[in-house]
């Protein structure tokens, strides 16, 4: 299926990780596979479980102001616990903690009246599973996949009936996500533990595009991803096709009360606008609290953000990638129309902001949020060289404590030098 368009164009989505893990603040699944935390301790806090105070209206609203499009909630991670009251496995908050209730259903139906799409995450591997560890990745990418007692079966002794069992289990749980909530993106994890082919990829793949064929899948769902998911910092080099980028807020998925390294509004705004100039998606982590409320210093940073997109959105909805590296010192964007340049300038500039290799004519420079119009002029060029334009560094209330965005209208499409100069 085509890429959905409406995935381009959110540029900005929140990744709630949420989950029995917030009770004790560790990190989610990995905090028990890696031995930090015992099992039957990382377990327990199913009984502390709560979402006493969620309210997905509330995060649906918060979203929206921040200015992103979509949103993706841990429907089941590599613990197994899942948030929706399955019919396949047992393992859920519905029956085993006091939370006592299905939390997909309503985060589904708030962001829906929000406007927002719908995504799930889903992790194909169950560390907590009986029938998991029973068979071993034919090309291992590491150690642990061949070694490690959740992951592989012991003494690497194969039971491929167990593991039908567990693919059948873990087909069902997504066919009821796509069944019951309708999601508009699936985003799955943990597909390293096993091949395409153990996975059953492909007809995971045709079972949910029978249920709902506009779903978006990404690449962990290996050659039947839609999009590229990397991780934790901006690509020097943007991945073919649509991407994403996945950040945490500070340094957790999930929440961790002692980690209070929260990167800043303007930290932020600077990860989003190189993401977007790249022409990927920004998918922002967010970690509640175990009673379903978001912590107050990442709402902040929310509304901060969502500020900065306000005054600025000409720049990011409706546009495209920008200028290649070495044009202008900083990110920019396209109009989806390739007429107008969205130029972003992280610092205050001084005298003047320059554009190399461009062969428009600039009709008017704008800044973004306050409308104040910059003089401009060309200096130098030779033959089919262009020369430099320079535009009159804005000043005082026309530049954003976050980052200034400059408007360039062209009077055509976008038209750069790519050449090496006269020989």
């Amino acid at each position: 299926m085509p890429m959905q368009p409406w995935f381009p164009d959110a540029k900005l989505g929140i990744f709630l990780h949420y989950g029995i893990y917030a009770v004790d603040g560790v990190p989610e699944s990995w905090s028990f596979y890696s031995g930090r935390v015992p099992h039957e301790q990382y377990m327990r806090q199913l009984d502390g479980f709560t979402a006493s105070a969620y309210e997905p209206k509330a995060w649906a609203e918060l979203f929206a102001r921040a200015g992103a499009r979509y949103a993706v909630l841990t429907a089941r991670h590599h613990d197994g616990v899942a948030l929706w009251d399955t019919e396949h496995g047992d393992l859920n908050v519905v029956r085993h903690s006091p939370a006592g209730r299905d939390l997909v259903a309503g985060y589904a139906e708030a962001l829906r009246e929000k406007g927002l799409k719908v995504g799930l995450y889903y992790s194909h591997s169950d560390w907590n599973h009986p029938d998991y560890a029973s068979v071993v990745h034919p090309e291992p990418p590491n150690e642990d996949v061949t070694t490690h007692p959740l992951v592989a079966p012991k003494h690497g002794v194969e039971d491929p009936e167990a593991w039908a069992r567990f693919v059948a289990y873990r087909d069902a749980q997504v066919g009821e996500l796509v069944s019951r909530f309708r999601p508009d993106l699936l985003w799955f994890d943990g597909e390293w533990e096993r091949s395409e082919e153990q996975w059953g990829m492909a007809a995971l793949a045709e079972r949910i595009l029978a249920g709902n064929p506009e779903t978006v899948l990404n690449a962990r769902m290996l050659s039947h991803g839609d999009y590229a998911t990397p991780e934790q910092g901006v690509p020097l080099l943007p991945p073919d096709g649509p991407w994403e980028l996945c950040l945490t807020m500070n340094d957790s998925w999930g929440y961790q009360h002692q980690d209070h390294n929260q990167k800043s509004v303007r930290q932020l705004v600077r990860y989003f606008t190189e993401t977007i100039g790249m022409g990927g998606n920004l998918l922002l982590a967010v970690g509640p609290k175990e009673d379903g409320t978001i912590p107050a210093e990442q709402a902040e940073r929310l509304e901060g953000l969502g500020a900065w997109i306000g005054l600025h959105e000409r720049a990011v909805y409706g546009t495209v990638a920008g200028l290649p590296a070495g044009h202008h010192y900083g990110p920019s964007t396209l109009s989806a129309d390739r007429r107008t340049l969205y130029l972003v300038c992280f610092d205050a500039p001084r005298e003047a902001v320059s554009l190399r290799g461009l062969r428009n004519k600039v009709e008017r420079v704008t800044v973004l949020g306050t409308g104040a119009e910059l003089a401009h002029r060309v200096t130098g060029g030779l033959h089919d060289v262009p020369g430099v334009l320079w535009i009159d560094a804005p000043e005082g209330a026309d530049v954003d404590e976050s980052a200034t965005v400059l408007a360039v209208e062209l009077d055509g499409e976008l038209d750069l030098y790519r050449g090496t100069g006269r020989s």
